[in-house]
C-alpha cells in the first residue's frame, strides 16, 4: 500500500512539474480584446514563464493579414517574462496579434488575440 501511495504522489509531483514548463500567456498590453482610443506604440506580452528569446515572437497584423509591427519583436532584459514589439501608428480598425512563446526548457505554446484601434 505504501508504495502505490508512493508511486502516485511522485506521478502527481511530475504532472505538476511539466505543466508549469510551458510559458503561458499571464496578461498583455493592450488587453485581449481590447478597444483603444489610439494606437499604442508597443504591444507587451507578459509569460507564465521566462523565455528563450532566439524562438519566440510576436507579430502585428491588421485585418487584410498585412503585418504592420516594426519587426523588433524582443524579450525585456529585465524581465525574461515580458515579449514585446514596437508599433507605428495604426489607423481605426480591428489588429491580430500572433504569438509563439519558447520558455527556457524549449516547450513551445503558440496563441494570438485582437485589440481594435477605435475610429
Amino acid at each position: 500500500m505504501r508504495i502505490s501511495s508512493l508511486v502516485g504522489a511522485l506521478v502527481m509531483t511530475c504532472l505538476s512539474l511539466s505543466a508549469q514548463a510551458h510559458a503561458f500567456l499571464d496578461h498583455a498590453e493592450p488587453k485581449v480584446g481590447a478597444t483603444v482610443q489610439s494606437t499604442p506604440s508597443e504591444v507587451k506580452l507578459w509569460f507564465s514563464e521566462d523565455l528563450e528569446p532566439a524562438f519566440s515572437r510576436v507579430e502585428v497584423r491588421d485585418g487584410s493579414g498585412k503585418r504592420v509591427d516594426k519587426a523588433d519583436a524582443r524579450i525585456e532584459p529585465t524581465d525574461h517574462s515580458l515579449l514585446r514589439v514596437s508599433l507605428p501608428a495604426l489607423g481605426p480598425g480591428v489588429y491580430l496579434v500572433v504569438w509563439r512563446a519558447v520558455s527556457i526548457d524549449t516547450h513551445v505554446t503558440t496563441g494570438d488575440f485582437v485589440f481594435r484601434v477605435r475610429p
